[in-house]
């Protein structure tokens, strides 16, 4: 394994991964690869405030300690996305726990801070609740503003998405209503009352999307 530049002079595994991930921006690359390969240019656009400098910088480190890869995209696409090894994706746990955590802590959101797609995804695993889900099979379509992310429901395992899916069984069209509905502050029936929520679909689909995802 590659040599680390910050080290924290101990012997232990918490350590060790801080000094591997623990430098800003690194977990929110892995975060983002977590949801499937990206171009340079893609993971920048998803890290809106991240410069080019310090994104070149993490993607070398990340490379260096074998967390993630590039690979040549296949043709008619050109150039070099990035992907995470086997090692990389291990941290799957470790990001979803982080977020499930940092989710009860989110309140409103502060001023100038963005919403992204792999954000709103990784939201969506962090919250989903199998045990809620049971037997449920069941495709979601949650559209904020420009922003598209699918979920599919499978006997209480859920697979995310970025972009549109065929034939959702319910369209969920919503913005800083979605926490809220998630965080239990307010319900479905009054959140399509105030429409902070529009939906297409069967409004009962509703009701079970909001007890299969919790903050």
């Amino acid at each position: 394994m590659a040599s680390v530049k910050r080290t924290y002079g101990q012997y232990c595994g918490f350590a060790r991964a801080l000094e591997l991930v623990g430098e800003r921006w690194a977990l929110l690359i892995v975060r983002d690869l977590l949801i499937g390969p990206k171009r340079f240019s893609d993971i920048q656009r998803g890290l809106p405030g991240i410069p080019s400098n310090i994104l070149t910088t993490r993607l070398n480190e990340l490379e260096d300690a074998g967390l993630i890869a590039r690979r040549a995209l296949a043709r008619p696409s050109k150039g070099v996305a990035y992907e995470l090894t086997d090692s990389g994706a291990g941290l799957e746990n470790v990001v979803l726990a982080l977020g499930q955590w940092g989710a009860r802590h989110l309140g409103e959101a502060r001023s100038g801070e963005t919403v992204t797609e792999d954000s709103v995804a990784t939201a969506l695993r962090t919250t989903f609740r199998p045990e809620a889900a049971g037997k449920a099979r069941l495709t979601y379509l949650l559209r904020l503003g420009e922003i598209e992310v699918h979920a599919r429901i499978a006997d209480g395992s859920i697979a995310v998405g970025r972009g549109d899916v065929a034939e959702p069984d319910l369209v969920i069209e919503t913005g800083p209503g979605l926490r809220a509905l998630l965080a239990r502050e307010i319900s479905p029936a009054a959140a399509l009352k105030k429409r902070l929520v529009r939906v297409t679909g069967d409004p009962k689909l509703l009701d079970r999307f909001v007890q299969m995802f919790r903050i």
